[in-house]
């Protein structure tokens, strides 16, 4: 058992490394969780909004994630901040929640997934406890500080409330959504998450993070984008999501037989 608890949020505010590239999963399948936490991904997100993952498989999910010794971050539905409490109770290191379009957005996610005297998590960790390895007054008393809450800007009225979400105490970051946000600066033109529009709206984030002392995440569409993010100062990225991985990996394996055996 690996006790990551003190020092995942550690790790992301210190940026090691130059920052953590995590895994996206959406596909519900705790065994593909397995292989990928084999992987040097600093950390796994196990999608629920649009990834098919349900309560019972995340669980599950987050087991494997936590026996590879890594972090598991969720990001849950819209709006579906229950989720949100029953996840950290399930061992999740980590929520990311879409949708964040306001301060009142943001205080209602932080009122679910912080203890009094910041929110009004319930108390029933019963799972963390088991993948934490800690004692329960334990983690009552660094659980604020220790689990991260990421409040997601993906629309205009989020990219106008930036400074006023990231202002709200228990909000510890904000994860850019490049597709959704394309989609609303261009007022439903364009899918384009790799735009100049984006890249500008990116510097824009992160320096409004930097005054806030707060984190700044997002999803890259593949291994170089996220590079690209990480040089830019995020201290989370996602590499492209599995299935694109998955396909890819199969693309080049076919190639490659069809190229000897022709030779």
């Amino acid at each position: 058992m690996t006790n990551d608890i003190d020092g995942f949020a550690g790790r992301l505010k210190r940026r090691e490394n130059g920052g953590m590239i995590s895994a996206w999963i959406g596909t519900p399948d705790p065994l593909l969780v397995n292989h990928l936490s084999q992987e040097s991904f600093d950390a796994i997100v196990l999608d629920m909004q649009h990834g098919m993952w349900d309560m019972a498989s995340a669980a599950n999910g987050i087991a494997q994630v936590r026996l590879a010794g890594k972090p598991a971050i969720a990001r849950i539905p819209v709006g579906d901040f229950a989720s949100a409490s029953r996840l950290l109770d399930a061992g999740a290191s980590a929520i990311i929640a879409p949708m964040i379009n306001s301060a009142d957005d943001a205080r209602a996610l932080v009122k679910a997934t912080k203890y009094p005297p910041l929110g009004e998590r319930s108390w029933g960790p019963s799972l963390a406890l088991n993948h934490f390895g800690i004692a329960a007054d334990e983690y009552l008393q660094g659980a604020n500080g220790l689990t991260v809450t990421i409040a997601m800007v993906e629309t205009r009225a989020a990219l106008d409330a930036i400074d006023e979400i990231l202002a709200v105490d228990g909000v510890d970051g904000i994860f850019i959504g490049p597709s959704d946000l394309s989609i609303a600066l261009s007022n439903g033109a364009r899918l384009a998450p790799d735009s100049a529009a984006i890249d500008q709206t990116l510097a824009h984030a992160v320096a409004r993070c930097r005054a806030h002392g707060k984190l700044i995440c997002a999803f890259g569409t593949d291994g170089e984008r996220a590079g690209q993010f990480l040089k830019l100062g995020l201290d989370l990225v996602i590499a492209g999501a599995e299935t694109a991985q998955l396909r890819s990996g199969a693309r080049a394996a076919i190639t490659a037989a069809r190229k000897v055996a022709v030779s």
